[in-house]
């Protein structure tokens, strides 16, 4: 339980990093008080453009990664038998520390990117379904918030189903820990779209692009 505790602690620390929080920064914009007020991928491409957003996706990909891989360094030869979980426990502390960082109320992204480095590091069978329903879904429909709840969406019905079909890396009561923490990142994903969910039920959502709406390059006037 220790070993667990401490995996979520090290992710949680790691997720803390917002991608749309540093590149607000270096462009001296407040993204909380421009577009959606999300410092996610889309309202950073949104506010500064795609190469921000590109930027602020990697870092937000990365950190679930980089905390996979810091639990794996230092539980590897102490509990060989339990590192892929443990890895799990620390990419899903990274996914909370995102959506919650403690420094801003418990307000902070929805945790899309963060999560797909979660997949990355620790359910890579995943991905092709998830990647391919999200970029289907919003080639069709042009949003961003369907396709990621239906990749959300996606994966937790895949790490159901591959689980019993042996075609994920973890076995015996590992297994099912790992089933359930892949089941909540999905639900807490989801969850996360809620204020999308009844803007897409009243077709009030907003389609994305790829050219910036209201591109800021100075000072964030709100601040001043």
């Amino acid at each position: 339980m220790l070993y667990r505790i401490i995996s979520l602690l090290i992710g949680y620390a790691c997720g803390l990093c917002l991608g749309g929080g540093i590149m607000g920064r270096v462009r001296g914009v407040d993204l909380t008080k421009h577009g959606s007020g999300n410092v996610g991928t889309t309202n950073t491409i949104r506010v500064l453009g795609l190469p921000s957003g590109i930027v602020t996706f990697l870092i937000d990909v990365f950190k679930s990664v980089i905390a996979a891989l810091l639990v794996w360094l230092i539980y590897r030869n102490l509990t060989p038998d339990h590192v892929r979980l443990l890895m799990v426990y620390g990419a899903f502390g990274a996914v909370l520390g995102h959506d919650f960082p403690f420094y801003k109320k418990f307000k902070g992204g929805k945790g899309i990117a963060t999560s797909f480095g979660l997949l990355i590091a620790c359910f890579p069978t995943t991905i092709p379904v998830c990647a391919a329903v999200f970029v289907l879904a919003v080639a069709i429909t042009r949003y961003i918030s369907l396709g990621s709840i239906l990749a959300c969406a996606a994966f937790s019905i895949q790490v159901l189903i591959f689980a019993p079909l042996g075609l994920l890396p973890f076995e015996g009561v590992d297994l099912y820990e790992a089933v359930i923490l892949g089941c909540l990142v999905g639900i807490i994903g989801i969850a996360r779209h809620h204020a999308n969910i009844g803007r897409l039920i009243h077709g009030t959502e907003n389609k994305f692009t790829f050219r910036p709406k209201n591109t800021v390059s100075g000072p964030d006037k709100a601040e001043k």
